[in-house]
């Protein structure tokens, strides 16, 4: 009696016997697996690193605002008490927050950078690891 269930053939699959039909030299599965687990480490790490600056520079963004904010109360107070309004001042208020403004920016790049700098190392370190583990492998005879 045919069965009420649809047959996929896939789910018949026997992937021990396609690849001996193959004729292929074996395969060091545990190699395989140890290769993947250390990509999969190098990835992790790689995101965390990345992560943590992604986090400092966000947490040094807020730094900023709030200094610049305290400074920017500090000349209005100034502006409006009369001490900060006198015409020579003015420029130089301007160009200190331009100065500080440009450092600030300098340095969150920096800290961007760095970060950056750290999570590709941790990748090009693992590719070139994973190159070595290939090159030293070497294929077996088959049923080895």
């Amino acid at each position: 009696m045919a069965s009420d269930k649809p047959e996929f053939p896939f789910f018949n699959f026997d992937a021990k016997k396609f690849v001996g039909d193959l004729k292929m030299p074996s395969v060091d599965l545990d190699s395989v697996v140890s290769s993947s687990r250390k990509n999969i480490e190098a990835l992790t790490q790689a995101n965390r690193v990345a992560f943590e600056g992604f986090q400092a520079v966000a947490k040094r963004q807020v730094e900023i605002m709030r200094e610049t904010m305290t400074e920017a109360a500090s000349v209005l107070r100034g502006v409006m008490s009369g001490n900060v309004g006198d015409a020579k001042v003015a420029p130089e208020v301007l160009k200190k927050a331009f100065e500080g403004a440009l450092a600030n920016m300098r340095e969150l790049a920096e800290m961007t950078s760095k970060a950056n700098s750290e999570a590709f190392d941790l990748i090009q370190k693992r590719v070139a690891e994973s190159i070595e583990e290939i090159k030293s492998l070497k294929p077996g005879k088959k049923g080895e």
